[in-house]
């Protein structure tokens, strides 16, 4: 069976996930653009993005880790579509077009029901409205022996985290202070978790820091 994992979730240096007022025209909220320019120029993000060129390196290497291996998506509501009800509208389809980077079933953790969406390139929208343990429950289920990765955004991260149900993350500090937005690390004991730092790789944008979560033995 294949492991629970976060991989190129971005963090500011002061712990933040997201900038401060998410919205349909700044869904990373203000400035937190800024936390993913470690990934924006690699040759994996243009590659996606229908763009040539892009970079090679650390973080090319850590982007395209972190979209690798996955057989199936988790992400929390605001990662599909604005904050309320009306899902940015009756045709709103998530924020990435018609062909969006997944490529495999994709549960969306939200309080407002919606039947599935089926998109190009492999990638199905399932919305669970009964919790975080049905939807990792429906994602193994389809994953089988690929991983599953818990896409965000920071809520979704945290939930998954205090239940103790992620084996591996993978955060990319970068080096700016947001001040506030959405904290990450708030009421979080890592340690006491069972997780310990077993990666740290730097580059001139991000320090990558991979967390592993200890198994009994």
């Amino acid at each position: 069976m294949g492991r629970v994992r976060v991989g190129g979730f971005s963090v500011s240096i002061d712990g933040f996930g997201a900038g401060p007022g998410q919205s349909l025209a700044d869904p990373l909220g203000r400035r937190g653009a800024e936390l993913h320019r470690w990934f924006f120029h690699t040759r994996f993000f243009r590659e996606m993005t229908g763009q040539d060129g892009g970079s090679d390196g650390v973080d090319q290497e850590f982007g395209a880790r972190g979209m690798a291996g996955f057989g199936a998506f988790i992400l929390g509501r605001n990662m599909f579509g604005p904050a309320g009800d009306d899902w940015g509208g009756p045709d709103w389809k998530g924020w990435w077009g018609d062909d969006p980077p997944y490529h495999a079933p994709t549960f969306i953790l939200t309080h407002h029901a919606r039947a599935p969406i089926a998109m190009a390139g492999g990638t199905t929208f399932h919305f669970v409205t009964d919790g975080i343990h049905s939807a990792l429950d429906q994602a193994k289920a389809v994953a089988g022996d690929r991983d599953v990765k818990i896409g965000g955004g920071v809520s979704t991260v945290r939930q998954y985290l205090a239940a103790g149900l992620i084996d591996e993350l993978h955060y990319a500090i970068s080096p700016v202070f947001l001040g506030q937005g959405e904290k990450m690390f708030d009421g979080i004991d890592l340690p006491a978790l069972g997780y310990g730092v077993t990666e740290q790789v730097n580059s001139p944008d991000a320090m990558h820091v991979v967390l592993t979560k200890e198994t009994a033995t």
